[in-house]
């Protein structure tokens, strides 16, 4: 489970997250969603405890992040924004490589890269050096590298951002299983079709402040709107021109 409550962060004048107090449980979707700058990736780094909290707390499975970083990434898997390879290296031993850093037998972490592989489809660049990797590959490596350590709660910053039909197909269906087996999943993202196929709960975030929370109908009650683009706009407080502007580069993007 993820609590967060009050957090804060500013750089310099800017409040980039203002306040914002939510909670992820375990064995659902929570969607973060909002547009670019909104504040869904500095959320995500506060939590993952990548980035300084100036105010308020954020715990994963109880263990307080600026408390106890090491322990609470112990119990997390992050992907952010940062996905580099190492490329010299085979896509196997980049996920090895993370394995052995957590100190997991190798073994244990062959079988979990195996069922990676197979539920990604990669296992055909496996054993291959990961320079001149496509976008989607590289993707596939850095969420199973993410996730190596078999975390229970899992985090990922836009996961679909820039990748093609049947890869982005890949990595639903995965976020799907980790879902089934109980984990605590949250993601962030500015496509509106893909919040409201996958996510139990979605957060919508504006100007680094929770407008509203809710399972998509309830945000459509709430809104008095037919469809979740409606309901995000009347919520969030943003004109039409800013959304549309958000949505093409998500088109393009996706």
């Amino acid at each position: 489970m993820i609590e967060v409550r009050n957090l804060s962060k500013h750089f310099g004048k800017v409040a980039a997250v203002d306040g914002v107090s939510f909670t992820a449980p375990n064995g659902q979707i929570t969607g973060l969603l909002g547009p670019n700058g909104a504040g869904k990736t500095t959320t995500i780094r506060m939590i993952g405890s990548l980035v300084e909290i100036d105010g308020g707390s954020a715990s994963v499975d109880g263990l307080d992040v600026a408390k106890d970083p090491e322990n609470a990434r112990r119990v997390s898997g992050i992907l952010t924004d940062a996905r580099g390879l190492y490329t010299r290296l085979t896509a196997r031993e980049n996920i090895r490589y993370y394995a052995e850093l957590h100190g997991i037998e190798t073994a244990k972490s062959e079988a979990t890269i195996a069922r990676f592989a197979d539920w990604l489809d990669m296992k055909d660049i496996m054993d291959r050096r990961t320079e001149g990797f496509s976008q989607g590959e590289r993707m596939k490596v850095a969420i199973t590298r993410a996730l190596v350590h078999e975390p229970s709660t899992v985090i990922l910053d836009e996961p679909t951002n820039g990748l093609d039909v049947m890869t982005t197909r890949s990595l639903r269906e995965l976020i799907k299983r980790l879902k089934a087996e109980g984990r605590t999943v949250m993601f962030s993202s500015h496509i509106m079709q893909e919040v409201a196929a996958l996510c139990d709960e979605i957060i919508i975030i504006a100007k680094g402040k929770v407008c509203a929370q809710g399972a998509t109908e309830a945000l459509l009650a709430q809104s008095g709107r037919t469809n979740l683009e409606d309901a995000f706009v009347a919520l969030a407080g943003i004109d039409d021109e800013s959304l549309t502007t958000t949505s093409s580069t998500a088109e393009k993007a996706a």
